[in-house]
């Protein structure tokens, strides 16, 4: 029994090995980029607030989370590694090889959309949305470019001329920023702190609140204020232009609406509170009800195995489940017993940081599909089809006018993603135009952004995170079209497969919406994200959240939030247990 896949054993003896996998992890692959010596200080913590705000709210820029070293986890701090440091390594003379438009045009390129039907179109939107919380690395270098080279009969070539990518934004803090180790800056907060919603700085977050009862800024037909400049939505997320779509705005309207409506609740119980305690502890709440949803919610919808359920309910309420801890409380300070959720903070073996690997094991963009038909809520008729570039950037504001947010929530509701493979990458992705006029093949510089960064390629990475190094390409798939053009294009050398390529192609654990190696990762950093934040753990509580706070987010889940803004949809998730899974089409 022991010689089979974890998924393939009996759920008690899963998830045991689960939480084996990520003991050893703790122990063996967080690695600090922090202490590597500087030409010029990270940056500084502010000054501690007079008044001790900063020791019950969240601040601006991630600063004082940890108390006793404030700047872990600020906004312009390095990205850490689940690699060590010497394994995170650029090799120049092979970042190019095997050419990564070949990558794109040969393994990645979509020819028939491929669905993920344990999926809906909120569960593509929602990790977009969580990733600009958690990780940026800002503008890219605009003066130093790789060329890629293009091959004769390149259609690139004939449409679009050259083919040249900006190299990432070095390191400033580094003596020589292509020294080994690569290390990288996090332009947002490492936190999940909904910084995507809020900002990573005073000034952002400043120009999103309306400065009255703790409120954020929504116009009258509740939609967030426009940016008449960017031609898009004003957000927390200082990248958004380059990446702003429909489904982001949804969210983010709808975030910022459950922001708006808990300072309702709170000004009715605390009206003697101003408008910037108000803010503070309705983001507070906010956050940690994202990060609830994406625990308990996302995650068992796109990796649906019983262990894997489980084991994200046992992070938020502990093995004895949320009812014994609801009517009891914490039984021991043990993450098992009673959950991550309210215990003694650890950062194990390193300050807490974000990680370079981490960045790279979320690279989804199959799940967007070219296409996306839009119906009535009311009575599910056709209202509209558009290619993905009618809903993106300086065209999503318009489309959002035109149609009710009711129905573009069910319609997102009732469409399926796309599946996390091979030959599943948007086209439009791999030949998109930018509002600036900017064209770029996305799958192409997914493939050169790992390489670059000194995120190890598949086999070695597999090796590093536990998983075992693969000795034959048909380990990786069973699909004998697919290991011939991994052979073809990796030249039969099957250390050379790129990080992404091999985690697209590997055989998935039955139901499972990625990659059983991306999974080793995140069995690491989604329990790092809760329990190295004092605000899941110590400060995880009613002197710092209210008591209505902690039942506001106990009591809430993604459905709850949807029927919340838009009670019209109450009808289509009247027995839907998740948000992220397709709706019953009731009507």
């Amino acid at each position: 029994m022991f010689g089979k896949p974890w998924h393939k054993l009996p759920t008690p003896i899963a998830l045991f090995k689960l939480s084996q996998f990520r003991n050893k992890l703790r122990e063996q692959n967080l690695h600090d980029t922090s202490q590597i010596p500087n030409k010029e200080e990270l940056p500084q913590p502010p000054k501690p607030s007079p008044d001790g705000n900063h020791l019950v709210s969240r601040t601006a820029d991630g600063s004082y989370n940890d108390l006793k070293h404030p700047e872990m986890g600020m906004a312009g701090t390095r990205l850490g590694r689940n690699v060590s440091l010497k394994e995170a390594k650029v090799d120049e003379k092979s970042i190019l090889t095997p050419n990564p438009r070949l990558v794109s045009q040969k393994l990645l390129q979509r020819k028939d959309f491929i669905p993920a039907t344990i999926l809906n179109l909120h569960a593509a939107s929602w990790i977009q949305f969580q990733t600009h919380d958690w990780f940026s690395h800002g503008d890219n270098q605009q003066d130093n470019k790789f060329s890629v080279p293009l091959e004769e009969d390149d259609s690139w070539r004939q449409n679009y001329g050259n083919f040249e990518v900006a190299k990432t934004f070095k390191d400033p803090t580094r003596d020589d920023a292509n020294i080994e180790p690569a290390t990288f800056i996090n332009k947002v907060t490492h936190w999940w702190d909904a910084s995507q919603v809020y900002g990573s700085n005073e000034e952002m977050i400043h120009s999103l609140r309306s400065h009255e009862d703790g409120k954020m800024l929504l116009g009258e037909n509740g939609l967030l204020p426009f940016d008449e400049t960017s031609g898009i939505e004003r957000v927390g997320f200082a990248g958004g232009f380059g990446s702003w779509w429909l489904g982001l705005s949804m969210l983010h309207t709808l975030f910022v609406k459950e922001h708006n409506t808990i300072c309702d609740h709170l000004k009715q119980l605390y009206p003697d509170w101003n408008d910037q305690q108000l803010f503070d502890k309705a983001r507070l709440i906010n956050a940690a009800l994202i990060a609830k949803i994406h625990t308990v919610e996302w995650t068992p919808a796109i990796l649906p195995h019983p262990a894997t359920a489980m084991a994200m309910n046992i992070n938020w309420w502990g093995i004895l489940g949320r009812d014994f801890k609801k009517a009891i409380g914490r039984v021991s300070d043990s993450e098992a017993f009673s959950g991550i959720i309210g215990s003694p903070t650890d950062h194990h073996t390193a300050p807490y940081y974000l990680t370079e690997e981490f960045v790279s094991v979320y690279r989804m963009h199959p799940l967007i599909p070219d296409e996306l038909e839009f119906s009535s809520h009311r009575d599910g008729k056709f209202l509209t089809k558009k290619n993905f570039p009618e809903v993106f950037g300086k065209k999503t504001r318009p489309f959002m006018q035109e149609v009710a947010m009711e129905d573009l929530f069910y319609s997102f509701g009732t469409t399926y993603p796309g599946a996390v493979t091979l030959h599943n990458y948007p086209n439009f992705l791999r030949a998109l135009v930018k509002d600036n006029g900017e064209v770029f093949d996305l799958a192409a510089i997914d493939v050169l952004r790992d390489r670059e960064r000194g995120v190890p390629r598949y086999n070695k990475f597999r090796e590093i995170v536990g998983s075992g190094k693969v000795k034959t390409f048909e380990e990786i798939t069973d699909n004998a079209q697919i290991v011939k053009e991994l052979r073809e294009v990796y030249n039969n050398d099957i250390d050379s497969i790129d990080l992404m390529v091999g985690l697209f192609a590997e055989k998935l654990p039955e139901g499972f919406g990625f990659s059983d190696t991306a999974f080793r990762v995140f069995i690491l950093m989604a329990s790092r994200r809760l329990k190295s934040d004092r605000f899941f753990t110590s400060d995880y509580r009613a002197e710092v959240y209210t008591q209505f706070g902690l039942d506001w987010i106990e009591q809430s889940s993604m459905v709850s939030v949807i029927c919340r803004h838009y009670p019209e949809l109450t009808r289509h998730l009247r027995g839907i247990d998740n948000a992220f899974k397709p709706w019953k089409n009731k009507l």
